[in-house]
Order: C-alpha cells, then sequence, then structure tokens
C-alpha cells in the first residue's frame, strides 16, 4: 500500500464523522439529553482525532499523484490549500467538543453556550470538508470539475 492509497482509505472519516456528531448532537438538542450531548463531543473529538493520519499522508499521496501526472498542479494545490483550513477546524472542533465534554460532566453552567458553538463550528467544519473533499475528487474524477 502507498501513501496515496492510505490518504484514500482514511480521508472520508474526517469528513464524515462531523455529520453524525451533529446528528447525535441535534438529538441531544431535541431529547435535552446531557448524555446524547456529550456522546456528540465524543463523536467529534474522534473526528479531529481522526484528522491526524488524513493530514499527514497527504504528502505522500501528492507525491504519488504527481509523479503519475494524472492532475494539474494547480488542482492538487487547490485541494491542499482547502485541507489546511479544514485540518484547523476540525481541530478547533475537537478542542471544543473537549472543553463541551468537561463542561459537561461538570455541570458547568456554560454548558449549554458550549454546545451552541460547536453546533456552529461543526457547521463550518461540515461545510470545509466537503469542499476539500470536492477539491480532492477533482484530482482523479475530471467528470466533477466545474469545466467538465
Amino acid at each position: 500500500m502507498n501513501d496515496a492509497h492510505f490518504h484514500l482509505l482514511v480521508n472520508h472519516l474526517p469528513i464524515i464523522i462531523p455529520i453524525i456528531g451533529l446528528l447525535i448532537l441535534i438529538g441531544g438538542f431535541i431529547t435535552r439529553s446531557a448524555i446524547v450531548k456529550r456522546t456528540a463531543c465524543l463523536v467529534f473529538i474522534l473526528g479531529a482525532i481522526c484528522t491526524i493520519p488524513a493530514a499527514v499522508s497527504g504528502e505522500g499521496a501528492e507525491e504519488v499523484v504527481e509523479d503519475m501526472e494524472l492532475a494539474d498542479h494547480h488542482i492538487i494545490h487547490e485541494h491542499e490549500e482547502a485541507a489546511e483550513i479544514f485540518i484547523l477546524f476540525s481541530y478547533a472542533l475537537g478542542v471544543l467538543a473537549l472543553v463541551g465534554l468537561w463542561a459537561n460532566l461538570k455541570e458547568k453552567s456554560f454548558s449549554t453556550v458550549i454546545n451552541v458553538i460547536i453546533l456552529a463550528l461543526s457547521l463550518v467544519a461540515i461545510f470545509l470538508g466537503s469542499n476539500t473533499g470536492t477539491t480532492g475528487g477533482e484530482i482523479r474524477h475530471t467528470e466533477i470539475r466545474e469545466a467538465a
């Protein structure tokens, strides 16, 4: 297995996991369940952790794809730029979810505010993850490029 293959195996997790976390968090708000909100925080933390192997394997995948001359360097660079922004938001969401988990466990008065901020940040992270996934897909899938 080369770096590109590994990147393809792990890169979907940080995009999909926040969507699952958002759905769980919404469920926690609807049911007013602290346990469900804690679960959502754990899912967001897992998503941030899963960002690490996707980010680390990106450089190696770039080398493999550049050697194969499958895509213009501009397309690869666009994906890399989108990924760098997404990575920051994914890590921020994970850290904030860690704070939210702690606040919920300690029954802090501001835990609801933290959960609302987590919800908002997760929407931004999901949007950025979608953009990153699309630009990554454009490297190999010419049919989804805007010029197609």
